[in-house]
Protein backbone atom coordinates (compact mmCIF):
# COMPACT_ATOMS: atom_id res chain seq x y z
CA UNK A 1 0.00 0.00 0.00
CA UNK A 2 1.55 3.49 -0.86
CA UNK A 3 2.23 5.56 2.01
CA UNK A 4 -0.27 8.06 1.38
CA UNK A 5 -4.00 8.58 0.16
CA UNK A 6 -5.63 10.99 -1.32
CA UNK A 7 -8.88 12.24 -0.12
CA UNK A 8 -11.02 9.74 -2.74
CA UNK A 9 -9.11 6.87 -2.13
CA UNK A 10 -9.47 7.35 1.68
CA UNK A 11 -13.60 8.04 1.00
CA UNK A 12 -13.22 5.16 -0.94
CA UNK A 13 -11.31 2.74 1.16
CA UNK A 14 -13.12 3.87 4.55
CA UNK A 15 -16.92 4.18 2.81
CA UNK A 16 -17.00 8.08 4.19
CA UNK A 17 -17.23 10.94 2.54
CA UNK A 18 -14.99 13.72 1.80
CA UNK A 19 -17.58 16.15 4.39
CA UNK A 20 -16.74 13.25 7.04
CA UNK A 21 -12.87 13.55 6.54
CA UNK A 22 -12.49 17.12 6.70
CA UNK A 23 -14.98 17.44 9.28
CA UNK A 24 -12.56 15.01 11.25
CA UNK A 25 -9.90 17.13 10.48
CA UNK A 26 -11.24 20.47 11.73
CA UNK A 27 -11.77 17.99 14.71
CA UNK A 28 -8.38 17.60 15.25
CA UNK A 29 -8.69 13.97 14.90
CA UNK A 30 -6.59 13.34 11.49
CA UNK A 31 -4.15 15.18 10.05
CA UNK A 32 -3.31 15.26 6.95
CA UNK A 33 -0.36 16.72 4.96
CA UNK A 34 -1.09 19.60 2.60
CA UNK A 35 0.14 19.89 -1.29
CA UNK A 36 -1.69 23.09 -2.25
CA UNK A 37 -4.98 22.08 -1.92
CA UNK A 38 -4.78 18.51 -1.92
CA UNK A 39 -4.55 16.46 1.44
CA UNK A 40 -2.42 13.25 1.63
CA UNK A 41 -3.31 10.97 4.35
CA UNK A 42 -0.75 8.78 6.21
CA UNK A 43 -0.47 5.34 7.33
CA UNK A 44 -0.76 6.55 10.91
CA UNK A 45 -4.33 8.81 9.66
CA UNK A 46 -5.45 5.19 7.85
CA UNK A 47 -4.53 3.76 11.89
CA UNK A 48 -6.65 7.10 13.36
CA UNK A 49 -9.33 6.80 11.13
CA UNK A 50 -10.16 3.19 11.86
CA UNK A 51 -10.11 3.69 15.51
CA UNK A 52 -12.44 6.57 14.77
CA UNK A 53 -14.92 4.73 12.75
CA UNK A 54 -14.48 1.67 14.97
CA UNK A 55 -15.40 4.03 18.63
CA UNK A 56 -18.67 5.55 16.42
CA UNK A 57 -20.02 2.42 15.87
CA UNK A 58 -19.37 1.28 19.72
CA UNK A 59 -21.42 4.37 20.71
CA UNK A 60 -18.01 6.18 22.09
CA UNK A 61 -18.27 10.61 21.77
CA UNK A 62 -15.31 12.44 19.95
CA UNK A 63 -14.28 13.52 23.08
CA UNK A 64 -13.82 9.81 24.24
CA UNK A 65 -12.05 8.71 20.79
CA UNK A 66 -9.69 11.66 20.96
CA UNK A 67 -8.54 10.98 23.91
CA UNK A 68 -7.95 7.55 23.25
CA UNK A 69 -5.86 8.95 20.32
CA UNK A 70 -3.98 11.07 22.27
CA UNK A 71 -2.80 8.53 24.36
CA UNK A 72 -0.99 6.61 21.41
CA UNK A 73 1.83 9.39 22.02
CA UNK A 74 2.40 8.25 25.96
CA UNK A 75 5.61 6.25 25.99
CA UNK A 76 4.28 3.50 27.63
CA UNK A 77 4.06 1.00 24.46
CA UNK A 78 0.56 1.89 24.36
CA UNK A 79 -0.16 0.21 28.24
CA UNK A 80 -2.01 3.89 28.82
CA UNK A 81 -4.26 3.74 25.90
CA UNK A 82 -4.91 -0.03 26.27
CA UNK A 83 -5.64 0.32 29.77
CA UNK A 84 -8.17 3.74 28.95
CA UNK A 85 -9.45 1.66 25.86
CA UNK A 86 -10.67 -1.52 27.85
CA UNK A 87 -12.04 1.04 30.82
CA UNK A 88 -14.30 2.82 28.29
CA UNK A 89 -15.16 -0.68 26.23
CA UNK A 90 -16.10 -2.00 29.85
CA UNK A 91 -18.82 0.66 30.58
CA UNK A 92 -19.83 0.84 26.67
CA UNK A 93 -20.72 -2.68 26.75
CA UNK A 94 -22.40 -2.23 30.36
CA UNK A 95 -24.47 0.41 28.88
CA UNK A 96 -25.31 -1.19 25.54
CA UNK A 97 -26.53 -4.26 27.56
CA UNK A 98 -29.19 -2.43 29.91
CA UNK A 99 -30.22 -0.44 26.40
CA UNK A 100 -30.73 -3.89 24.78
CA UNK A 101 -32.67 -5.06 27.57
CA UNK A 102 -34.88 -1.69 27.55
CA UNK A 103 -35.54 -2.15 23.88
CA UNK A 104 -36.12 -6.14 25.07
CA UNK A 105 -39.11 -5.09 27.14
CA UNK A 106 -39.97 -2.66 24.87
CA UNK A 107 -40.28 -4.80 21.76
CA UNK A 108 -42.18 -7.31 24.36
CA UNK A 109 -44.82 -4.39 25.55
CA UNK A 110 -45.40 -3.68 22.34
CA UNK A 111 -46.11 -7.13 20.87
CA UNK A 112 -48.56 -7.78 23.26
CA UNK A 113 -49.98 -4.49 22.21
CA UNK A 114 -50.41 -5.13 18.88
CA UNK A 115 -51.71 -8.81 20.01
CA UNK A 116 -54.47 -7.08 21.79
CA UNK A 117 -55.27 -4.82 19.37
CA UNK A 118 -55.23 -7.22 16.36
CA UNK A 119 -57.69 -9.12 18.99
CA UNK A 120 -59.79 -6.20 19.53
CA UNK A 121 -60.28 -5.51 15.75
CA UNK A 122 -61.25 -8.99 14.84
CA UNK A 123 -63.84 -9.17 17.71
CA UNK A 124 -65.23 -5.29 16.53
CA UNK A 125 -65.29 -6.61 12.79
CA UNK A 126 -67.11 -9.84 14.33
CA UNK A 127 -69.98 -8.23 15.58
CA UNK A 128 -70.32 -5.55 12.80
CA UNK A 129 -70.37 -8.45 10.40
CA UNK A 130 -73.30 -9.98 12.74
CA UNK A 131 -75.65 -6.83 12.29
Amino acid sequence: MTTTMTIRQMCDTFDVTPRTLRFYEAKELLFPLREGQKRLFTRRDRARLTLILRGKRFGFSLEEIRQLLDLYDADDQQETQLQKTYELAQNRLTQMKQQRAELDDAISDLTRQLKWGAERLAKLRVKEDAL
